[in-house]
């Protein structure tokens, strides 16, 4: 069933639905297993559930959040209203600058796929009187993933993908969250991406020791312990949480962007301005716009000025090399570059060169021809420009 499909069928039947769910006689779909690959190289395996259960989903999630949201620690973030991996980072801001220096950071491997059933449904009876809805969340737990039309049973884990299992997520790591509040340990958590802050090295290395424990012992989890270390909040290569890392100048921390989303954004933009593939600069500049606002608009937390105007630079010379290339003949490059107000001589100059593409990317009179202005009238989106703009509005 497509989601356009999906009103009118409960029209038709929304009534007879109802009374199957409230009698506990409704019985989930299988969800429809997607896999999709990670930057590291593996892959991130989706439970994608039908267009009913999805709505099904939905009205559960909106009648427990309510009941869970006030229960959940103050230094969760991942999946909850009003919340996002921005204040959680600003959060570690606000410890560091307290003392609090040193970092446990703990990756759980498969966390979704993992969770425990039994654990699981015993956290919701606590705050959840109605069996009837833990019997409901049961049966969407066990309700089995299809993969190449097979459906195979599930007895762990809450398929990602669903729009319940943000929550349960959530519900079952609260346990972890307020165990190290009681301990006095600040907790950072998005999702399960967790940070534990300590002010000494020892004090660190004994919370790694501790909080494996409890994870794998007391929840059941898998911890990966090649990735789980303790680590200075200012070590650039070894501290990463949801693609920030800290720095420190004088007495005062600020906010980075790790190297690896930098790169990965660099290898994007070379992608959508590869010189064999751009076709349509102007259609080529509408990608950079939609890509880089999103990518600014995530990361504008962190001082990144200097890497912007490095960016900025860099990706203009990328847009006139992919211009020049396809003014292609040298004809059509003189033709061009008198049609944008040089004199003959200098477009004679550049017209009938020799050197490669991106060299003449580089070169004065391609420069004075398109220039940043020019370029923006064009389409082009000024890095440097929205990044100040978003500043200046926060």
């Amino acid at each position: 069933m497509t989601i356009e499909e999906a009103l009118p069928w409960l029209k038709e039947h929304g009534r007879e639905l109802s009374d199957r769910i409230r009698r506990g006689k409704y019985t989930p779909s299988p969800v429809r297993r997607v896999e999709i690959p990670k930057p590291d190289g593996g892959v991130r395996k989706l439970g994608i559930p039908t267009v009913t259960d999805r709505i099904i989903q939905q009205a559960m999630t909106q009648q427990l959040t309510p009941i869970f949201e006030p229960l959940f620690s103050d230094n969760s973030f991942g999946y909850r209203p009003g919340r996002s991996a921005k204040d959680a980072i600003q959060r570690i801001k606000e410890y560091a600058e307290q003392g609090y220096t040193r970092a446990v950071v703990l990756d759980l491997s498969k966390y979704f796929d993992t969770l425990n059933h039994t654990i699981l449904l015993n956290l919701l009876r606590r705050h959840v009187k109605d069996e009837r809805v833990i019997q409901m969340v049961k049966r969407y737990l066990k309700s089995g993933v299809m993969e190449n039309g097979v459906v195979m049973p599930t007895e762990e884990g809450s398929p990602q993908g669903g729009n319940l299992s943000p929550l349960l997520a959530n519900i079952y790591l609260n346990e972890f969250d307020w165990e190290f509040n009681r301990r006095g340990v600040p907790c950072i958590r998005y999702a399960d991406d967790i940070v534990l802050l300590a002010k000494s090295e020892r004090a660190s290395e004994r919370l790694l020791e501790t909080s494996r424990k409890y994870l794998e012992e007391t929840l059941r989890l898998k911890v990966n312990r090649e990735k789980s270390r303790a680590v200075s909040v200012f070590a650039i290569r070894n501290f990463k949480f949801l693609g920030f890392c800290f720095g420190k100048k004088g007495r005062g921390v600020y906010i980075r962007v790790h190297q690896k989303p930098l790169r990965k954004a660099k290898d994007k933009l070379r992608e959508l301005t590869s010189r064999s593939k751009c076709g349509s600069i102007v259609r080529a500049m509408e990608k950079i716009k939609l890509f880089m606002r999103g990518w600014l608009n995530y990361y504008s937390i962190a001082d990144i000025k200097k890497n912007i105007e490095e960016l900025n630079g860099w990706l203009y010379r990328r847009i006139r090399m992919c211009v020049w290339k396809q003014w292609k003949l040298p004809r059509t490059r003189k033709r061009k570059l008198l049609g944008l107000g040089l004199p003959e001589w200098a477009a004679c100059e550049g017209a009938y060169s020799r050197k490669a593409y991106w060299r003449m990317a580089n070169t004065g009179v391609v420069k004075r021809a398109l220039t940043k202005e020019r370029l923006i009238n064009w389409g082009f989106y000024d890095l440097a420009t929205a990044y100040q703009s978003m500043h200046v509005n926060c």
